[in-house]
């Protein structure tokens, strides 16, 4: 039996929403799992880039054996069922960027336990795959809107359970995403966070959560402006991302732009806008990053609704 999904793409955080705030995009990894009849086999793991992506994905580092994460995931779903999981071979065919701060870890393992999951004959509901995710990726903020889709909160509480809450976006405000041809890794970009804050930079994003929170549901793009400020994690990742202080004073007071935030880690970047000229979104970033010797992939996305999705058995 084989059976594939089909994951979106996710940006989380949105400034001031560390690691609780997500999106998903329509960008997609499928991830196709199929029990070989071949004993002692044990677990292959294919990955296949699209050509079309800004720098030709290299896989060279990921590993493709028990130590990757998406047979991780796998094998704790199996393991909560009280099995082992059998020889199997698995297919990621990628078209989002690795490392580019567009939740492609997270992709590949919600994809894997959703695939894992039909083939098992669904023992785990999504509270449970939330659960395992979110243990995988250590927080839910990039897997909670890769299964439902939307705009998601997310908190992983103290007992370990995964509280979501779906928001709807306004489609008048648009979301360009800005993706250089740069890598970041999720670790080096969580290496320069303090380990302990001031209270007041707590406080601060607290309340412009808080405010992010009621703009969305409201519409008001007047506070959306003051919400997306962040003093939690975007001031320390700004010098590990070329051009990044540049974009975000390009636009800070052009009336249209609601917003310039980092796309999860980084290094790609959200515009948020709203009647605003797309195409000198997409110019001025590009002339910024072009300044520095960065080639770009920058494109008006809409919210991808679907979470990930059974493609085919």
């Amino acid at each position: 039996m084989k059976v594939s999904v089909k994951v979106p793409a996710t940006s989380a955080n949105l400034g001031p929403g560390f690691d609780c705030l997500g999106l998903a995009l329509p960008i997609y990894n499928t991830i196709t799992i199929e029990e070989t009849v071949l004993p002692g086999t044990g677990v292959e793991i294919n990955l296949i880039s699209e050509k079309e992506n800004i720098d030709d994905i290299i896989f060279d580092n990921v590993p493709k054996d028990e130590n990757s994460i998406i047979y991780k995931a796998v094998e704790m779903l199996y393991n909560s069922i009280g099995q082992e999981p059998s020889e199997l071979k698995i297919n990621v065919q990628s078209q989002i960027p690795i490392t580019r701060g567009l939740g492609s870890s997270a992709s590949v393992v919600v994809g894997g336990l959703l695939a894992a999951n039909k083939l098992l004959g669904s023992p785990a509901d999504t509270t449970a795959l939330l659960s395992i995710a979110t243990e995988v990726e250590g927080h839910p903020d990039n897997v909670a809107p890769a299964i439902l889709g939307g705009f998601v909160l997310s908190s992983q509480e103290d007992d370990g359970s995964i509280l979501t809450e779906k928001l709807i976006w306004p489609d008048e405000w648009d979301i360009t995403v800005c993706i250089p041809e740069f890598e970041l890794s999720t670790n080096i970009s969580r290496s320069v966070l303090p380990e302990n804050v001031p209270m007041s930079d707590a406080v601060y994003n607290a309340k412009h959560l808080a405010m992010l929170i009621q703009a969305v549901n409201t519409k008001n793009v007047k506070l959306m402006k003051n919400a997306l400020k962040d003093k939690l994690h975007q001031p320390y990742r700004e010098k590990l991302i070329p051009g990044m202080k540049e974009i975000i004073e390009a636009f800070r007071h052009e009336d249209g732009i609601i917003g310039t935030v980092l796309s999860g880690a980084g290094p790609s970047m959200l515009v948020i806008s709203h009647k605003y000229d797309l195409d000198k979104i997409k110019s001025t970033v590009r002339d910024i990053w072009e300044s520095l010797s960065i080639k770009s992939d920058i494109r008006t996305l809409k919210i991808e609704d679907k979470g990930a999705e059974i493609v085919e058995e």
